[in-house]
């Protein structure tokens, strides 16, 4: 009996090894292939040291800040007379100040690129690679470091006709955590900050509780933040690197918890536009997709009449929006004009079927097609339109009470979304009663090729709801749907999937009547309750496989349901299925 017991015992502890070893093989082997392309510097990178006051460096020896430059611009600000915008960069976890260079590059070639009617100084601060994820004794003393370095920051600026009276912060990892402490700082001004960007930083809680100042750092600075949440006016961006970051899950880099949902914005690189990739825990700071997006919101966010960034709360919003959750493939513009003139010599085509094709090339001349929409308010609820031109100009209008032309039209291309392969536009037939037409508009190529797609579709028909598997059917047994018609857009409601410990496969196989031409199709996985959508691109006819796993849990009082977007083409037929993936639950559990 003993034996017997004994044996048990083993077995049990073995599988359990065993479990645990194919967990730990999930996160660290699991995810997806980096898709982040390096940022490289166009000239030499240069790190000008500043001086800091005597009493400053006695009381903080080993830390440092730094002056970002490259070639002329970092010649020409030798003698620190400084007229840009500044950015302090706060490296995290034995973080390196040198991993500005990527932000401070490409912010340097994009003002160049405009002359330099704008640009902004990037500065970091060395805080000689302490592991402060591992020993939390530091974390005060780095807080208050940084207060110091921004008013000294500041001074720089002194005597300039656009003096700044903030910084802007990008932290990554720990970085980020220390940014927000400034805010418990006594007498600290709230005002000297302006936006606060962080990257990959366990807001939440640490990643590994090991020391009581660790916790007691946490403690005190997300109880100032919750309890003061309506009083905080700083803007705040937290990206997380999603899957591939097996250091900081991405679910502890969730603001949503500890501020208010209008000053607060809470992402996964997979899911930002232009972007669409997820990032390990150090290439979130050169993925050059990544920074590129952070850039540009950077310059949007800069207010014409003081130079400096913008201090509407409003518009920091929804330059991040833009930028970060739903791009229309437009140029932001705070307040767009939508109204659009629709003169010219354009020539006008009447479209009248209900799925439309138009293959663009080497068009001597621009083109409006226009769909009434009266005939079909009856017999259909959206027309859908896609656009295999990524370009910024706008594409689609709406004509009010109009026979066949019209001279001014609505512009909807805000309402368009930017994807992979294309630009999508989705109209709500019931939510636009006075358009008459629906115009779609056609440039002179001059050699570009490109398609447009439109149809009309009662939404009910293209709505194929999918129950996940039960947890514990291990991948045995499986749930199906077919999509046996002929549209360019589906939606699939994930049913019974909102929790972390859950993980499933889902596998889309495509077969289409030509199998000569591939064909680009999009598929997005949709997280209503958090910005952490996956995008997923595949050439019909093919097979496709799609982890699908959650970094946040559905919010108990939340009633949306996960949805999976299919963008299609129309001469395909598509066959879905999802299965329970025992290794990845495992992985779930393990992080």
């Amino acid at each position: 009996m003993v034996s017997l017991a004994k044996a048990w015992t083993v077995t049990f502890y073995g599988v359990l090894a065993l479990m645990v070893a194919l967990g730990m093989w999930d996160v660290f082997f699991g995810y997806e292939e980096n898709k982040c392309s390096m940022s490289y510097m166009f000239e030499y990178p240069e790190y000008q040291k500043i001086n800091l006051p005597h009493k400053l460096t006695k009381q903080y020896p080993t830390y440092e800040l730094y002056l970002y430059g490259e070639g002329s611009y970092a010649q020409e600000n030798k003698n620190l007379m400084l007229t840009g915008i500044p950015v302090l960069f706060l490296p995290g976890n034995a973080g390196s100040y040198k991993q500005v260079r990527s932000l401070g590059s490409i912010a340097l070639r994009k003002a160049e690129d405009i002359d330099f009617k704008y640009h902004f100084d990037f500065f970091s601060i060395n805080f000689n690679e302490e592991l402060v994820a591992l020993y939390g004794g530091s974390l005060k003393k780095q807080t208050k470091f940084v207060h110091e370095c921004i008013k000294i920051i500041l001074k720089l600026y002194e005597g300039q006709e656009f003096a700044p009276k903030s910084v802007a912060i990008v932290g990554h990892s720990m970085g980020g955590l220390v940014a927000r402490a400034l805010l418990t700082i006594k007498n600290f001004k709230p005002e000297l900050v302006n936006l606060l960007v962080t990257q990959a930083t366990p807001h939440t809680a640490p990643v590994m509780s090991l020391d009581s100042y660790l916790t007691d750092f946490y403690r005190t600075v997300n109880n100032y933040w919750i309890l003061n949440s309506q009083d905080i006016k700083l803007i705040t961006l937290s990206v997380a690197g999603g899957f591939r970051d097996y250091q900081v899950r991405s679910g502890l880099a969730s603001l949503t918890r500890l501020s208010h949902e209008t000053k607060t914005l809470s992402v996964l690189t997979s899911a930002i536009p232009r972007t669409w990739a997820s990032t390990d825990h150090l290439s979130i700071v050169w993925c050059k997709q990544l920074q590129l997006a952070t850039i540009r919101a950077f310059f949007d966010l800069i207010d014409d009449d003081t130079k400096q960034i913008t201090m509407k709360p409003k518009k920091k919003m929804a330059v991040l929006n833009h930028h970060f959750v739903k791009n229309p493939a437009k140029l932001f513009e705070e307040t767009p004009n939508i109204i659009a003139d629709l003169t010219g010599t354009s020539k006008w085509v009447p479209v009248k079927v209900t799925k439309w094709t138009f293959m663009a090339f080497n068009e001597s001349y621009a083109m409006y097609f226009a769909f009434p929409l009266s005939n079909h308010r009856k017999t259909y609820s959206h027309m859908y339109c896609r656009n295999s031109m990524l370009d910024t100009h706008s594409w689609i209008y709406g004509c009010i009470n109009s026979v066949s032309m019209c001279t001014q039209g609505v512009d909807l291309s805000w309402k368009s979304e930017l994807l992979p392969t294309m630009k999508t536009f989705m109209l709500k037939l019931h939510d636009y009663p006075k358009l008459s037409h629906l115009v779609v508009y056609v440039p002179s190529t001059n050699g570009n090729k490109f398609v447009l797609d439109c149809e009309f579709f009662q939404i009910e028909l293209r709505t194929v709801q999918l129950p996940v598997t039960h947890l514990f059917s291990f991948g045995l047994t499986s749930r199906q749907i077919q999509l046996n018609s002929n549209g360019l857009f589906y939606t699939i409601p994930l049913l019974n999937f909102g929790q972390i410990y859950q993980a499933f496969k889902i596998d889309i196989k495509s077969k289409c009547t030509s199998t000569k031409v591939e064909k680009d199709n999009v598929f997005r996985l949709h997280i209503p309750w958090s910005h952490e959508d996956i995008m997923t691109t595949s050439r019909a006819p093919t097979s496709t496989e799609i982890p699908l796993r959650l970094h946040v849990a559905q919010p108990e009082n939340d009633s949306h349901v996960a949805v999976l977007h299919m963008f299609t083409s129309s001469d395909c037929r598509y066959e879905v299925t999802v299965r329970t993936s025992f290794l990845q639950i495992l992985g779930q559990a393990i992080v």
